[in-house]
């Protein structure tokens, strides 16, 4: 429904600036705003992950790079019956955070930030990759980039119009003072070029606000535990009150499993986190959407999972905390996934290490002048090669 408001709005945008621009031009105008979607969307469909991807500083890992964040998202992808494994990345920021991106299950990818991996353990970094996992079995990840690529559209569409019109002069209009209907026409569209980017945007947000919910509910679903997700929301929105928040573009933003922005209301492109948290916290007696379902009933009184959902949706049995995730073994873990991400960030960099006999990694830079380097630990002195 949101989405068809937005191709409303387009053609309805596309309409008023035909008629406005020439007598009887208003079904080429909206004709004129389809083609400037659909080109658009054409691209977005042919690049738009790895731009999304490269945005965000993202670099591949595989198998080798990261083995225990790679068993986590194999596990997902068994848990949802994706048809191929989604690309793994990782992205150089210590705020916590992560999104997937993919036109189909077939062709998607899973990028998390190394402060994801550094803070969370195992059940948590679990719940966060099927929260992604999610996005891309119910499709949102194309969803989203249909309603960016409109409002995308929208907006360009406006701000030709109003630049056209300010630079022009208004030529045609001083013809045709005498015509009140025309000049009647223009201001309205003039206002619609205004107000369309702005309801869009709105209509956008409110899409990305609804797709978290059931991202949330499916994994859940996946996980049978929702305590993991609900803790890691706990500590990314911990981190973000910290001040360390993420280095994202408004583009972005509405990717992240948490809001990388601070805004809320309906400039949002997230729902309030801890009610999300509160949902999970209050689910008993089971996993699956039902559960979800009513436990979002319980906090803010309504449902957010469709009917038809609902109706195939199958009783999910919870579990218990998984013996990974015991404190100590949640340690080491996460020390070892650290020092995957940190691997394959200084191989991305260029950076050259040097195993030292005393268990010292040495890093050294590619334009770094020396020949040779001292251990600061042992103090025994390495080629650089």
């Amino acid at each position: 429904m949101l989405i068809s408001l937005m191709g409303v709005l387009l053609v309805l945008l596309g309409f008023i600036i035909g008629a406005a621009s020439a007598p009887n031009a208003g079904p080429m105008g909206a004709l004129v705003a389809l083609g400037v979607w659909f080109v658009m969307w054409i691209v977005a469909l042919a690049s738009g992950d790895s731009i999304l991807l490269g945005a965000a500083g993202a670099q591949k890992v595989e198998h080798a790079d990261a083995p225990q964040l790679f068993n986590v998202v194999e596990e997902m992808k068994i848990a949802a019956g994706l048809p191929a494994m989604p690309d793994v990345y990782i992205i150089d920021d210590p705020a916590p955070n992560a999104f997937a991106v993919g036109r189909t299950p077939e062709k998607c990818a899973v990028a998390v930030t190394s402060g994801l991996i550094k803070r969370l353990g195992r059940d948590e970094l679990q719940g966060v990759i099927a929260h992604e996992v999610g996005h891309i079995v119910n499709r949102d990840t194309r969803f989203m980039t249909q309603a960016a690529v409109m409002l995308g559209a929208i907006v360009m569409i406006s701000d030709i119009f109003l630049r056209a019109t300010y630079w022009g002069g208004g030529s045609r209009r001083r013809d045709d003072r005498d015509n009140q209907a025309a000049q009647i026409m223009m201001l309205i569209a003039i206002v619609m070029a205004i107000l369309a980017p702005l309801a869009a945007r709105l209509l956008w947000l409110a899409c990305s606000r609804r797709r978290e919910y059931l991202a949330d509910a499916t994994s859940a679903r996946l996980t049978r535990y929702p305590q993991g997700l609900a803790a890691a929301l706990e500590k990314i929105s911990g981190s973000q009150a910290e001040g360390s928040g993420l280095a994202a573009n408004r583009a972005l933003a509405p990717l992240y499993i948490a809001n990388p922005l601070r805004v809320s209301g309906l400039f949002s492109t997230h729902p309030p986190i801890e009610e999300r948290i509160q949902i999970l916290r209050t689910m008993s007696g089971g996993a699956g959407f039902a559960e979800y379902q009513a436990a979002c009933e319980r906090v803010h009184g309504k449902g957010v999972i469709g009917g038809d959902t609902l109706k195939q949706a199958e009783a999910v049995a919870l579990r218990a905390p998984s013996a990974e995730d015991e404190p100590r073994v949640r340690a080491d873990a996460g020390i070892a996934r650290t020092r995957e991400a940190l691997g394959v960030l200084d191989r991305g960099a260029g950076l050259l290490t040097i195993a030292c006999a005393c268990g010292m990694t040495l890093k050294v830079r590619p334009d770094d002048p020396r020949t040779m380097i001292a251990c600061p630990r042992c103090g025994r002195v390495h080629q650089i090669n």
